[in-house]
Formats: structure tokens, sequence, C-alpha cells
């Protein structure tokens, strides 16, 4: 059956309340989706429910509601543990998301064990968040920041990347999809390789999450990071995976309460995986709506997601190739539902605040991704991501939209 027949997309489309406005007198079109995507309203009354219901602090407290809030935030636990198949919940640890989940392994981790004149390899497509904590501890290590070069299609080059490994190799950090241009990285291979050269691998999943099946026992990987925005959850949370084995022998990131045995002036004791790394009051409430996000996906299937999408995606990219002006960015045939494009002579802001004129959110500008628009010789992109609520309709408007900009701005 296809996805656009089996999928009920006015069914879904209504369990998003924030899409049944109008922005600028015209119906919210929502294409912003690589940057944050929409919350169906089981997330945002799970969120209510906690505070409504049990708010209360966890771990520590003896009373009802401490009780249930705990059991409530582990079960989120547990629903990630699944979510990417761990094999220990314990190697779930609770963080604000992929941001915080670099910096922790990249503090923790490779301030431990990075010395002067190891190398740290990163992609030529990654957001800045799996660039700058790479370059802030090889700068304090003294080690060095290698960048695996991608092709003019936006993919990424794995004849250069085996080059690149040596002996020196200690970590590899890259992204399973890239938030600027979709591509989905061979993320497998690119473990397979690292764990053959002796180097441990970080996977920023940011973009996969909500669009792809994710194994961390059959990919291998040593840490992947995942961020609860965008998969239909709430802001400020999101998952660390790392292997136990190398969890226990890294030190803490943060000190303070939950993640202690004992303290006293003279030493302290640390506490068992996860909470060694959950120092302080956590984030409950958006935890604990993160497990009806997880929910969510699962009532859908991550197949059935991805097939539609790469549907609009594949509907979005005939009808923008068929626009002379428009230039694609990133033409890689195996992506995630995104799209970046340039068109001659307009600037990418113009045109995105053109278009929010028509109530088409759009992103403009680099992406976070300033290394990779170098690359491409451009400054920015308008970027155009789709999710399982967009039709085609809607990227009709778009379109029109584009089309009229583009007549508008003809000398």
């Amino acid at each position: 059956m296809n996805a656009t027949t089996a999928i009920d997309i006015e069914k879904i489309r209504a369990q998003f309340p924030v899409l049944h406005q109008k922005v600028n007198g015209k119906p919210l079109i929502y294409f912003d989706n690589a940057a944050t995507n929409q919350k169906p309203k089981q997330v945002i009354d799970a969120l209510s429910k906690y505070y409504e219901g049990y708010n209360a602090n966890i771990h520590r407290g003896i009373h009802t509601l401490a009780e249930k809030a705990t059991k409530a935030f582990e079960e989120t636990r547990h629903a990630m543990q699944q979510f990417v198949n761990a094999k220990h919940v314990e190697e779930i640890i609770f963080t604000r998301g992929v941001t915080e989940s670099i910096n922790l392994v990249a503090s923790s981790y490779g301030r431990a064990f990075l010395k002067e004149g190891d190398e740290v390899i990163v992609s030529g497509l990654e957001h800045h968040s799996n660039i700058v904590p790479w370059q802030i501890v090889c700068d304090e290590k003294k080690a060095k920041l290698k960048v695996i070069p991608i092709s003019e299609i936006g993919e990424f080059n794995i004849d250069a990347y085996r080059k690149l490994l040596s002996t020196k190799t200690k970590i590899v950090a890259v992204n399973h999809a890239s938030n600027s241009l979709g591509t989905i990285n061979p993320v497998k291979e690119i473990i397979h390789l690292a764990h053959d050269a002796g180097a441990v691998v970080l996977i920023d999943g940011a973009q996969a999450a909500a669009h792809l099946e994710i194994d961390v026992q059959d990919l291998d990987c040593d840490f992947y990071c995942i961020s609860s925005h965008k998969m239909y959850g709430p802001t400020g949370t999101g998952i660390l995976y790392g292997k136990k084995h190398l969890l226990e022998k890294m030190p803490p990131y943060m000190g303070g309460g939950e993640m202690i045995k004992e303290v006293t002036f003279a030493k302290t004791t640390y506490n068992d995986l996860p909470y060694k790394f959950e120092a302080g009051t956590p984030n409950i409430a958006d935890v604990v709506a993160l497990k009806e996000a997880v929910n969510f996906i699962n009532s859908i299937g991550k197949d059935q997601i991805a097939e539609y999408e790469n549907d609009l995606l594949a509907y979005a990219v005939e009808k923008l190739s068929a626009i002379p002006a428009v230039r694609l960015i990133g033409t890689s045939k195996n992506k995630v539902a995104v799209q970046s494009f340039v068109i001659n002579g307009i600037h990418h802001f113009d045109i995105g605040q053109m278009l929010d004129a028509r109530g088409i959110a759009v992103r403009t500008g680099h992406h976070c991704t300033q290394p990779l628009m170098d690359s491409f010789g451009i400054e920015g992109t308008v970027r155009a991501s789709f999710s399982i609520y967009n039709t085609k309709e809607e990227i009709d408007e778009l379109i029109e939209g584009i089309k009229r900009i583009v007549n508008f701005m003809k000398p």
C-alpha cells in the first residue's frame, strides 16, 4: 500500500494544534522542521498533566508525588532505550539535546583520553555543535582536528575518509543525516572503518531520530546523540547513548546533586550510571513528555513516516527543479526530507521574508553550517524541510510563492 493512501494526513494534522492558525492572513505552512518540528497534542498534554498533577523532584523523594514523577521520568528512559535499541537502560543519559550530548563527550571522554598529537575527525557536513566542541578540546589537548571533504552534490567522501584514518585517530564524529542538505551518511561503514583504526565514534542523530530506524547495537557506534525537539518532543531535552564500558571510565561532566554517592570535604565518590552524568534537577516535565513523542512516532511507524516524507521530498525537488532561477544545494539521492536552494540574484533572507508574508515558514541562513556553505561558495540557502503533517498542496503553495518572487524581482 502506498504511504500516501495508507496515512490519514488530516487525522495526523488534527493532532497538531499549532498548524491550525493563520500567519499574515494566510494558513500557516510550516516547512522549518529541520530546525524543530511541531508537537502533537499528547506531548503538550503530558507537560500539562505533570505540572498540574504530580510536579515533584525525582529520585530522592519518598512521598507519593515524587515517586510518581520518578516513575514517569524513568519510563521515558526505558522508552528511549527501546527507541535506539541500547543493550542497557543505564546507557541512556538525559541531556538538553544533541549539543550538550556532544559537549559532554568532548569534555569528558576527550579531556580524559586525548593527548598531544592525537587526531579527531569530523566531516564537512557537520553542524557547528559537532565542530566547535572538538576544536575546544583539541586546542586544549594539543590534538589535531581533521575534516573529511564532501562531494559537489553534498555527499560524504568515503575514500578521503579512509586516507585520513590512522593510528593517531582517536575520535570520529559525524552526523547521521545533514541538517542543511538532508544527506544520509553511510554511518555503519564509517563506524566500522574507525573501529579498525582503533577510534571511537560519535554519531549526531539530530536529523535522523524522527525519520530513520536507529539501532545502536547494529551500528556498533560508541556514542549516539538525539534531540527531543526534532522528533515531535519538547525543547530542552534529549539523550546521549554511550556504550556502558566507555561511560563507566569517563569522568563526570558536571558536579552537584544526584551524580554523587557520598560527599566529604576530603573526597567525593560518584554515582552509578546513568546518574553520574545527570547532575542537578533535570528537565523533568519535558523528559516525561518525550515518551509521548516516541509513542506518536511508533503509532505511525518509522517506515511509513520515511516513505511519506520521501514522497514529499521527491515532489518538491521535481517542482523546484522546473524553476530556471532556482539552484538546488545538496542533491544526494539518499536524503531525509530536507532541500536547500538558492535563487539567482535574490538574497535568501529576502526570500524567507517574502514567503513568510504568504504564511510559509522556511529557514534561511547558513543553518549553523558555515564551513559547508563556504564549500559551496555561498553565504546561505533557503531550506525547506518536510514532516509527516505536511502535504503536496502545501508544497504547491511554496512553489507558487517562489515563482511570484522570481517574477517580482525581475529587472
